[in-house]
Parts: structure tokens; C-alpha cells; sequence
């Protein structure tokens, strides 16, 4: 098998819009929630949201284009316009057709869906947009990068819900992998801040349920009541070793391995026992060739529901053993909330920054768990500490499970 390696990062985030300030913020502890400004949430039981500020389509790319877009495939090209950038990737050296993409979203445009639908009750069939199809639809991230940047390889969109993410870096790493590519672009990328979002999740009862922005998204602690819906996108470039090589580019951390597991369980609600999950990480660090132990840190999907928290945690135990008990875990989700389809791609930046910065950050906002939940989940400040490996793990409604094993790169 091919060795895969990063090259390239791109982030627009509730806490920045560029990875530089994203990590800025990480590691100030800083938090996105805020009011939802969106709609009028007077009805709404859930009144915050982790919203991106400032974000202006026209600064990544002509105005035609970003008007022919929805806000996730704005997103989406924006993350994947700074990765790369920052790969020095140059298209017009590259077989286009060796250069693929790989950018899921869960949900696609609700806002392209919520506006059409309210014209066809107000006014009547005729008077829906021609292109709410192609505005809505989850696979036009990948298929506006594609076009964006030229990407002429293999383009997927993987849907999974939460763990959409990591799933499409994962199958973008294992298509540099087999040989099918040589470059992939992949993340995930989400903006669902909408009526129809926030209101049905919170008809789910997987909103936080609390509208303070200092207690409202607590991976861990035992006051959380659920997760803060987010928004975003996250892009990394991949790239086979040798491909990097020749072209010189500088190495931001090594895809060592990747598991990807079904609960066959629940709809909602992860296996209690936390197996699928551990299987997941089991398997992404067999993928690797590591051990167990080689395992210092994980980035936790960490929702800050019940459910969530409790069994994840139990994943961990059942994976690692006593060794989980040695291990660093935090959950990026304490700063940004939720953001579904994103989130898995945005946390995997996340890894890659506290790899090469050897900084773990904090679980902000955590103050005491239950006592299940006894594991040391970063609570109060971060701290400095190298370390080679990072986890990181997305689970996902349908019981979905995917965990990447990120390296710190060593020839």
C-alpha cells in the first residue's frame, strides 16, 4: 500500500476563517456560540447556534460563481481553495485526471429547500428556481470544487450524518492507497443554521437545551443537555509520498490508518456498549501497524449529549483498556459545536495542528462528569506535550462509525 500524506489544510469555522485562526482560537479556548441570527427564533426553543462570522463568498472566487452556490459549496470551495494554496499544488503540472475530490455534507441546502418549498405554496409550481436541484443537493461541494479548481479524478460525496467527514478522508486515503489517484482533495462541509434544521433537531431532542453560550455545548460534564449546531467546512489535501517528494512540498503529518465500523443498532442513538466505535478505533490503529499503546491522544466526537459522551467513553475503555486511562482526549466540539457533515473533516484539521504544535487543547467549559465518565477529557486549560499519533473519531446517525489514525511524519 501507498503511503498517504497531508499537504494541504483549509478551515472556515465558527472560531475563524482560515486554519491559522482557527488554531488561534483553539488554543485560546475561544467559543463560537452566539444568538442565532439567521431567523427569527421566537417560537424556537433553541435560540443559539455556532455560527461563521464574516464570511464572504466573493473573497474565494468570482462573484457568478459564488451566486450559483449555495452557502455549504461557498464553504466548501473557500476550505479547499486555502488547501490548496497552502500545498502549492500546481493544476497546470498535475494530470487532472490523477487529482480527485472527496467533500461530503449530511444535509445539503435546507435554505435552497426552505425558500423553493415556500415559493411553491405562495405563488405555484412555475415559480421554483430552475437550479434548485443543483443548489441543493449534497454532492455539489465536490462537484464545485471539482470544477473550481479542475479536479478531473475520481469525485465522491460521501453522506454518512456526523461522520461524514472523516468518512471522506478515509476513502480518499484509500484511494491514494490502491493507486486509483495520486492527489485527493477531501473534508466535509455543512450549513444547516436554518428554521427547518435547528427546529427539527430540536424536535429530535439532540439540541442543547441550554441558551447560555458559556454552558451550552459541555462535551462531558454532567450538566450537558446536547449538542450546539455549528457550521463550516474543513479541506486537507492527500497526497501519495512519493508524489509529495517529487515535487518537494512540505509534509504536514502522515494518514496512517483508517476503521470504519456499523453499530447496526439504533437510528439515533450509538451501541451502548460502545463496540461498533471501538471496533473502529481498533481497526484504524491495526491499519496503521501501531500499537495500541503508540496512542496518546484522541479528538472525541464528543457531542455533549448523553448518550454521546457515555458511550464513546466506553468505546475508548473497550478499545484501549487500561490504557485509556494514560490517554489525553478532547473534544473539539467544546468550542465549535456541531458542525454535522463538517465536523469529522474540521476536527481532523484540528489533530494535524496539535500534532505539529505539540499542544493539546482544552475541553472548554468542562467542570465535572458523572462517574462513568472518568477519563481524562482535558478539562480546564491545554497543555504542551509531544506526541506521534492522534485519533480522531466521527459517529454518525444510522450508527455510522469512522476514526483516522493521524501521524506525525518521519521519513
Amino acid at each position: 500500500m501507498k503511503r498517504v500524506v497531508v499537504t494541504g489544510m483549509g478551515a472556515i469555522t465558527p472560531i475563524g476563517l482560515n486554519t491559522e485562526e482557527f488554531w488561534n482560537s483553539l488554543k485560546a479556548g475561544k467559543t463560537g456560540f452566539g444568538e442565532i441570527t439567521q431567523f427569527d427564533t421566537t417560537d424556537f426553543k433553541v435560540k443559539v447556534a455556532a455560527s461563521v462570522k464574516g464570511f464572504d463568498g466573493k473573497n474565494y472566487m468570482d462573484p457568478k460563481s459564488a451566486k450559483r452556490m449555495e452557502l455549504f459549496c461557498q464553504y466548501a470551495v473557500a476550505a479547499s481553495k486555502e488547501a490548496l494554496e497552502q500545498s502549492g499544488i500546481d493544476m497546470e503540472k498535475e494530470d487532472p485526471y490523477r487529482v480527485g475530490c472527496a467533500i461530503g455534507s449530511g444535509v445539503g441546502s435546507l435554505q435552497a429547500m426552505e425558500r423553493e418549498h415556500k415559493k411553491l405554496l405562495d405563488r405555484g409550481p412555475g415559480r421554483i428556481n430552475p437550479l434548485l436541484v443543483p443548489l441543493m443537493i449534497t454532492n455539489m461541494a465536490a462537484g464545485n470544487v471539482s470544477i473550481q479548481f479542475g479536479l478531473k479524478g475520481k469525485s465522491i460525496n460521501v453522506v454518512t450524518a456526523c461522520a461524514t467527514g472523516t468518512h471522506s478522508i478515509g476513502e480518499a486515503f484509500r484511494t491514494i492507497q490502491i493507486g486509483d489517484a495520486d492527489v485527493m482533495v477531501a473534508g466535509g462541509t455543512e450549513s444547516s443554521i436554518t428554521p427547518i434544521g435547528i427546529g427539527g433537531f430540536t424536535a429530535l431532542t439532540a439540541l442543547s437545551s441550554n441558551n447560555d453560550p458559556e454552558r451550552c455545548s459541555i462535551p462531558f460534564d454532567k450538566d450537558r443537555s446536547g449538542f450546539v449546531m455549528g457550521e463550516g467546512a474543513g479541506a486537507v489535501v492527500l497526497e501519495e509520498l512519493e508524489h509529495a517528494r517529487k515535487r518537494g512540498a512540505k509534509i504536514l503529518a502522515e494518514v496512517a490508518g483508517y476503521g470504519a465500523t456499523s453499530d447496526a443498532f439504533h437510528i439515533t442513538s450509538p451501541a451502548e456498549d460502545g463496540m461498533g466505535a471501538a471496533m473502529a478505533m481498533k481497526n484504524a490503529v491495526r491499519d496503521a501497524g501501531a500499537a495500541l499503546e503508540d496512542v496518546e491522544y484522541i479528538n472525541a466526537h464528543g457531542t455533549s449529549t448523553h448518550h454521546n459522551d457515555l458511550f464513546e467513553t466506553r468505546a475508548i475503555k473497550l478499545a484501549f483498556g487500561r490504557h485509556a486511562y494514560d490517554m489525553k482526549i478532547n473534544s473539539t466540539k467544546s468550542m465549535i459545536g456541531h458542525l454535522l457533515g463538517a465536523a469529522g473533516a474540521v476536527e481532523a484539521i484540528a489533530c494535524i495542528l496539535q500534532l505539529n504544535h505539540h499542544y493539546i487543547h482544552a475541553t472548554v467549559g468542562l467542570q465535572e462528569s458523572e462517574e462513568e465518565l472518568d477519563l481524562d477529557y482535558m478539562k480546564g486549560q491545554g497543555m504542551h506535550k509531544e506526541f506521534n499519533y492522534a485519533l480522531t473519531n466521527s459517529l454518525g446517525f444510522g450508527g455510522h462509525n469512522a476514526s483516522l489514525l493521524l501521524k506525525k511524519f518521519k521519513e
